[in-house]
C-alpha cells in the first residue's frame, strides 16, 4: 500500500509542478475513495504538501520561475483562505458543507480548461498582467483546504485566462502554494491534532518530494502555448471527471 502512495504521490507531483495544478485534486479523491474522511484526507494531503511544495518553489526559483509581485498578490490572501476554509471542516463539517457548491465549481473548471485548450492549440495567447488576483487567492486557498484541493485549478487557470505568462504563472502558484499549505496543515494539527494523518502521507510525501525538482524543469522548457495546451487539458479532464462522480 505505500507503494502505490508513492507512485501517486510522484505522479501527482510531477503534474503539479509543471502545470501548477493537480497534487491536491488527484491525491484527496484517492485517500477519499479508499475510505478516508474528508478532513483526514485533506489534513493528510496538506501535511506531506508541506514538503514536497516546499522543494517545489525552491526548484521554481532557481529555474527562475516566480513573478515575485504576483507572489505577493496571491500568497497573504491564499492563506487568510486556508485558515477559513481548514476551520469549516474540521469544526463545522456536520453543520456547514461545500459540497452543494461543488457542480458549479467543477462546471466552471471544464469550461474554463476547455478555453485555455482551446486558446493553447489555437495559439491565441496574449500576456498581460492581470486585474483580478486577491480574490483568487483567498477563494483558492479557502477551495483548497475545505475540498482538498483546488488552489492550483482556481489560480493558475483563471490567471492564465487573464493573460498571465504561463512559466511565471506555474512557478509562482507553485511556490505561493508552499504558504498556504503550511498554514491549512498547522490549523489542521490545531483543530484534529496527529491521530488525523495516516501512513498515506508518507507514501505522499516520499513521492511528491522525489518527483518536485522534475516538475520546475518542465515548466521553464516548454513552450508557452504548449503549456496552455497541457493545463487546459488536465483542467478540462480531472474537472469533467470530479463533476461525473458529483452528479452519478
Amino acid at each position: 500500500m505505500l507503494v502505490t502512495f508513492i507512485l501517486v504521490g510522484f505522479a501527482a507531483q510531477l503534474i503539479d509542478g509543471a502545470l501548477g495544478m493537480a497534487f491536491g485534486l488527484i491525491s484527496s479523491t484517492l485517500l477519499i475513495t479508499l475510505g478516508l474522511p474528508p478532513a483526514a484526507a485533506s489534513a493528510s494531503v496538506h501535511t506531506a504538501e508541506t514538503f514536497t511544495t516546499a522543494v517545489s518553489g525552491i526548484s521554481h526559483v532557481a529555474h527562475r520561475n516566480v513573478d515575485w509581485r504576483l507572489f505577493v498578490r496571491i500568497a497573504i490572501p491564499g492563506v487568510i483562505g486556508g485558515v477559513l476554509g481548514a476551520y469549516m471542516l474540521a469544526y463545522l463539517h456536520t453543520e456547514v458543507s461545500t459540497d452543494f457548491a461543488k457542480p458549479f465549481v467543477l462546471t466552471y473548471l471544464t469550461a474554463l480548461g476547455a478555453y485555455l485548450l482551446y486558446r493553447g492549440v489555437m495559439h491565441k495567447h496574449t500576456e498581460r498582467r492581470p486585474k483580478v488576483v486577491a480574490p483568487l487567492g483567498l477563494f483558492g486557498g479557502f477551495l483548497d483546504a475545505s475540498g482538498g484541493g483546488g488552489w492550483g485549478p482556481i489560480v493558475t487557470s483563471n490567471l492564465l485566462v487573464q493573460g498571465s505568462n504561463p512559466r511565471k504563472t506555474i512557478g509562482t502558484v507553485n511556490t505561493a502554494e508552499f504558504f498556504i499549505t503550511i498554514t491549512i496543515s498547522a490549523t489542521f494539527i490545531a483543530t484534529l491534532g496527529w491521530a488525523a494523518f495516516t501512513i498515506a502521507t508518507l507514501g505522499l510525501l516520499i513521492g511528491g518530494v522525489a518527483a518536485a525538482p522534475f516538475g520546475a524543469w518542465i515548466a521553464k522548457r516548454v513552450n508557452p502555448d504548449w503549456l496552455l495546451t497541457f493545463v487546459g487539458s488536465i483542467l478540462t479532464l480531472t474537472s469533467s471527471y470530479g463533476l461525473y462522480r458529483v452528479l452519478s
